[in-house]
């Protein structure tokens, strides 16, 4: 039986989750999880900042639209954090560190007219994109099957978001 010394000494210890995944492939794996992490938290909260200052004729499609695409992109954060630390990795921990590693830009304007939201939200899924497949090819080189398949799903998920957006722009 443990004394409560040892039992202290273990509550203080790293987190050291057993992973077959390499040490050097967990560390690339879970930084890029935690980047694409910064990036889905940076989208959400874009999205629901043009879901809220909407205005137009077209208000409620679009309003309902981002709010559904809201919902979507908030539903992965947590995969996405806990697929990290499943693998043996740490994940964010603040908005400073979200601020710090996200690659999409904030839109702190006053005013910004929906085609212009829409069109900016179907960039930064593109972008979402872009990364979750950067993400995926070091998945397959360290023969991470769960990650990739999980990515797989958000790319699809993303590509839909895009499409939409793209589709709702069309004769603006």
């Amino acid at each position: 039986m443990a004394n409560k010394v040892e039992v202290k000494e273990r509550r203080k210890a790293p987190l050291a989750t057993p992973s077959d995944i390499r040490p050097d492939a967990v560390k690339d794996i879970s930084g890029a999880l935690n980047a694409l992490l910064a990036d889905v938290f940076a989208l959400y909260l874009k999205t629901k900042n043009f879901h809220w200052h909407l205005s137009g004729p077209h208000f409620r499609d679009y309003h309902l639209l981002l709010d559904e695409q809201a919902d979507q992109i908030f539903a992965i954060s947590d995969a996405i954090a806990e697929r990290a630390r499943k693998i043996g990795g740490t994940t964010i921990r603040s908005i400073g560190h979200i601020s710090r590693l996200q690659r999409l830009s904030d839109n702190d304007a006053e005013f910004v007219d929906p085609g212009d939201m829409l069109s900016e939200l179907r960039e930064d899924n593109k972008a979402l994109v872009l990364s979750m497949l950067a993400a995926h090819g070091l998945c397959d080189g360290a023969n991470d099957v769960a990650t990739a398949s999980l990515l797989e799903v958000w790319i699809d998920e993303a590509q839909r978001r895009a499409w939409f957006l793209f589709e709702a722009t069309r004769n603006l």
